[in-house]
């Protein structure tokens, strides 16, 4: 059966013309530095987001993760919010191999860390503690509903923290949909900041990799923490292919997916059991289930899939849908439609 398939925009596979760049991709030994394919996407993806460098990785949580092993030392303490990807979904990994200590500061309903908040955190240089190094925020913010930041607060972060000696990281696993979001460049949301990840393999559609970006000093100690993790790739230009032709392609139809995420929200907000968040902002759908309906989460989640549609429970009466290129608007109505007649 083919599914409809909502449960992240990380399902997406590859699309005919990714495919069709795979097979044609002119490859070297990326560890050399002598694939032209990945040097291609470095260089696409560093413009992109106005840095001076970029390196392929196999994934976002290895670029957040690389990102705070440049930035900190061991002992060294970051900045992050409390429901962010880096503390609740890469396993610890910062203080794990980095012992980077993290300090974490409840996001507002935006995302975003309030400044208040961040220099009440800030360490005095004091031999007790550790030293405060460095702020990390998400843009888009997964567990905040999808939410942005703005170039105006990220402009304001950025220069609060540098004024403070601290750098900034942004994990911005779907940065793209945040520009799109906001019909702004993506150089307005990562410029300030002194380095960015983002994903390729989710509303981009690409089947794996992400990118790091900074500046070339940067990156350069960043290419030594990557080979140090594992992540030097030989013939990788092979995937680097299929992340070409996501930034030449993907990045402006991301509205189609939060047009499709709004009606997938106003349909949902007309059955009486669920209560949604509110309107997505982005490209996922947040709601609750009432506690009047006597169906688990796993049986609905069970029941969808015998409908063909496939979601995801992020709580004992929560649900967090997820729209990209691979649902249509027929996907969406038959999402609405099946959800009424099994919460009827």
């Amino acid at each position: 059966m083919d599914y409809i398939d909502l449960r992240s925009d990380t399902v997406t596979q590859p699309t005919p013309a990714m495919r069709a760049a795979m097979a044609a991709a002119p490859v070297g030994d990326d560890v050399f530095g002598d694939d032209p394919t990945v040097n291609r996407l470095q260089e696409m993806a560093a413009e992109k987001v106005g840095k001076e460098a970029g390196l392929f990785i196999p994934s976002g949580t290895m670029g957040n993760l690389i990102a705070l092993l440049v930035h900190c030392g061991r002992g060294d303490e970051a900045i992050l919010g409390a429901r962010a990807h880096t503390v609740l979904y890469e396993g610890g990994g910062i203080s794990y191999l980095g012992g980077i200590h993290s300090r974490q500061v409840m996001e507002q309903p935006d995302g975003s860390l309030a400044l208040e908040d961040i220099e009440a955190l800030i360490r005095p240089e004091d031999v007790h503690q550790p030293a405060t190094r460095l702020v990390s925020i998400e843009n888009t913010h997964n567990r905040c509903g999808g939410t942005f930041q703005t170039p105006g607060y990220i402009r304001s972060l950025a220069e609060f923290a540098h004024a403070r000696g601290l750098v900034v990281h942004m994990d911005g696993a779907r940065l793209f949909n945040a520009a799109v979001a906001q019909g702004v460049d993506p150089r307005d949301l990562t410029g300030p900041v002194d380095s960015v990840t983002f994903c390729l393999s989710k509303g981009l559609c690409a089947p794996v990799g992400s990118v790091l970006c900074g500046s070339r000093a940067f990156i350069a100690r960043a290419r030594h923490i990557r080979k140090h993790l594992g992540g030097g790739m030989r013939q990788a230009g092979v995937i680097a292919a299929a992340g070409i032709v996501a930034l030449e392609s993907m990045i402006a139809r991301l509205a189609e997916d939060h047009t499709r995420a709004k009606n997938l929200a106003e349909g949902l907000s007309e059955i009486p059991h669920i209560h949604l968040d509110g309107m997505p902002p982005t490209n996922m759908v947040f709601f609750n289930l009432a506690d009047s309906v006597p169906l688990t989460v796993e049986q609905i989640e069970a029941q969808m899939q015998e409908r063909g549609i496939l979601v995801h429970a992020t709580g004992k009466r929560r649900f967090r849908l997820v729209t990209h290129y691979w649902v249509d608007d027929a996907a969406v109505e038959k999402t609405v439609d099946a959800f009424k007649a099994l919460l009827a």
